[in-house]
């Protein structure tokens, strides 16, 4: 599950960070509305902690603006301001829950964790064609067979796996699985795909990882398995 958490209270972002990594989350932080808003729209996040009083755009420009784009992320706005009428433009804004500072880092993560098993965020495994992904031993499995993921091909398979036939570009997937800001090229990739065939070969799968020219790769069932 991958995090983006926007406030500008540096002091607190990397305190959110570091707790929530500790949890098993991906987290990135970024400092300001606009910013907040820029990296919302990669559609990368499942989930996105959004202060209020922001520089450049408020808490609710970003709420605003990102669901005006058409994305569903749940967004747990985090703000100092408790009164009702503040609640309430939060909610219209596009919030899913509005958690008031100061907060107990226990209800944060219960928030967190209600709004992920609200959008399916929180399973055991998922499953397309003869395959599965056991998110919790990071195998694939199919039927009695089974081979183990390394922590990239997990989160590489994974994406595939939640997005399935829906193509998913070079540049979308260098910004889910190695970070917006990581130095990783479109031959990681390329690479990772490969290894994830082979795997899946390897295991009698009847999934195929698909590649389309300039679209990026989708998963297909085999017809003839």
């Amino acid at each position: 599950m991958k995090i983006l958490v926007i406030e500008d209270d540096t002091l607190l972002a990397q305190s959110l960070k570091t707790l929530l990594e500790g949890k098993g989350f991906q987290v990135e932080t970024v400092y300001d509305g606009e910013a907040g808003v820029e990296y919302a729209e990669l559609g990368v996040y499942d989930l996105l902690i959004l202060d209020v009083m922001m520089p450049r755009l408020d808490g609710y420009q970003v709420a605003r603006r990102v669901r005006a784009r058409r994305c569903a992320v749940p967004i747990l706005m985090l703000t100092a301001k408790s009164e009702l009428e503040d609640r309430i433009e939060g909610l219209n804004a596009g919030a899913d829950y509005y958690l008031t500072k100061p907060f107990d880092s226990r209800e944060l993560l219960a928030c967190i964790n209600a709004l992920l098993r609200r959008q399916g965020g929180q399973v055991d495994e998922l499953v397309f064609g003869n395959t599965a992904l056991d998110l919790a031993s990071g195998m694939l499995v199919c039927g009695e067979k089974r081979v183990r993921l390394s922590a990239r091909e997990f989160d590489v398979m994974r994406y595939l796996l939640q997005n399935r036939e829906q193509n998913l570009s070079k540049e979308v997937i260098l910004a889910r699985v190695w970070g917006f800001d990581s130095n990783a090229v479109e031959n990681h990739v390329e690479v990772y795909v490969g290894f994830l065939r082979k795997k899946l070969a390897s295991i009698g799968s009847n999934i195929r990882i698909e590649a389309i020219r300039r679209l990026g790769y989708h998963l297909e069932v085999s017809p003839e398995c």
